[in-house]
């Protein structure tokens, strides 16, 4: 019994020095300012219960998205299984600021959207549920814009692939 009480006492001391260690030396394993920031941000509530793609990038962004070429999107051409559709985007964009991803036939159009901080390579890639063949289209806002990206993703039913 005494065993595991030391045990436990021992581990609990080196977690605490290791924890105490990192913040003397100003190496948290997690950002501090990062996290207060994020949660000062505002939960964008109306863009993810708008219908329709363009409800949720007015809702989002409060402007439209124009198509870029340099937005570069992977995403399948035929999704087999509509629970699990791999997408990803990259762009070589300067000064990115987030990256959303939208579905027009889904009940709720905006499927994700990330905050990119500075510095950050803009490179985002998710698994999204898609309820029925539609456009995915992903927006990026960078240096004050929006640019665009969009792909049909065909959605089998029971998963044969035809």
């Amino acid at each position: 019994m005494t065993d595991v009480g030391f045990s436990a006492t021992r581990r609990l001391l080196l977690q605490g020095a290791g924890a105490v260690a990192l913040v003397g030396l100003g190496n948290l394993p997690f950002g501090l300012t990062p996290a207060l920031a994020a949660a000062n941000d505002k939960y964008p509530e109306e863009a993810f219960k708008a219908k329709s793609e363009a409800d949720a990038i007015k809702a989002l962004y409060g402007k439209t998205a124009e198509p870029s070429d340099k937005v570069k999107m992977d995403a399948p051409e035929i999704a087999e299984n509509g629970a699990v559709v791999p997408i990803s985007v990259t762009t070589t964009l300067p000064d990115v600021t987030s990256i959303s991803f939208l579905v027009s036939e889904n009940p709720v159009a905006l499927v994700a959207s990330y905050k990119i901080p500075a510095g950050t390579l803009p490179n985002v890639a998710n698994r999204i549920k898609m309820a029925r063949t539609s456009n995915v289209i992903v927006v990026v806002e960078a240096g004050g814009k929006l640019y665009s990206a969009n792909k049909e993703v065909k959605v089998t039913v029971g998963g044969c692939g035809g």
